[in-house]
């Protein structure tokens, strides 16, 4: 078995816990039908592109974005828990190198990052299904923003795993960072209407690109804005992965 499969293997054993799944399928529900539909007597629609959706619909969609950011905290974890128990010594001493590390790593988010969106569709088409206009880019746009949002995200949890040595630190600068992404983006309200500098706030957190690809996707709205921020996403992505690779490959476990 090839060494990155092995730690592949390995990484998903130890993430994927029966606590992990309910966890990441059990909170988005709690959103959609609880918050979705009880905050519908406030907000009646939201615009979206060239159409209004029913406010669970818009955050249903929302909520896919949102959990391929929250499953991303495995990437951090897996590091930070390395590094604290000396598993990473235990693994170069066997034949993997910092190579396999970073990229079974990366293939992991990837994995757990589509695992997450596909189920949250499933548990939230029911809910958005009479707003959805599928066509034959809807399922690449999804994969591509899963994929895309898994590495961004994936690789600020390792940057900030890698940054920080005490367990308390990392708990409150990565909780408080993921925080701020979950709330200050559009995935669960629209950027119309909100107040400046919230707004701008908007569109410096790269959820509400995730988020709006998605639903633009879903909906039927690939307008260029959205294709812009798929090349956003994608060039901070990109980005983002170069930075934590090299923290990684420098890092003294």
């Amino acid at each position: 078995m090839h060494p990155i499969v092995r730690l592949v293997n390995r990484n998903l054993t130890i993430s994927l816990n029966p606590g992990f799944i309910i966890w990441q399928v059990m909170f988005p529900l709690i959103y959609i039908f609880v918050a979705g539909f009880a905050y519908t007597s406030l907000i009646s629609q939201v615009p979206f592109g060239g159409k209004d959706l029913d406010y669970p619909a818009f955050l249903a969609s929302g909520m896919i974005g949102f959990n391929i950011m929250n499953s991303t905290l495995v990437s951090g974890i897996i590091i930070w828990n390395d590094r604290r128990h000396g598993m990473f010594e235990q693994i170069m001493s066997g034949p993997f190198t910092r190579a396999h590390y970073i990229l079974s790593n990366i293939a992991t988010i990837g994995i757990v990052g589509l695992v997450s969106a596909s189920l949250i569709a499933l548990v939230g088409y029911p809910v958005f299904f009479e707003s959805v206009e599928f066509s034959i880019i809807t399922i690449p746009m999804i994969v591509f923003a899963s994929i895309t949002g898994s590495v961004l995200f994936g690789s600020i949890a390792s940057i900030i795993s890698t940054r920080l040595r005490s367990s308390e630190g990392f708990n409150v600068i990565i909780n408080t960072v993921f925080l701020f992404f979950a709330f200050v983006s559009t995935a669960f309200y629209p950027a119309q209407g909100a107040p400046e500098p919230l707004r701008t706030a908007f569109y410096l957190n790269p959820l509400t690109y995730l988020v709006d690809v998605i639903r633009g996707g879903i909906f039927g709205n690939v307008t260029e804005f959205v294709i812009t921020e798929m090349l956003v996403l994608l060039l901070v992505a990109a980005a983002l992965f170069v930075v934590a690779t090299k923290l990684l490959t420098k890092l003294d476990f």
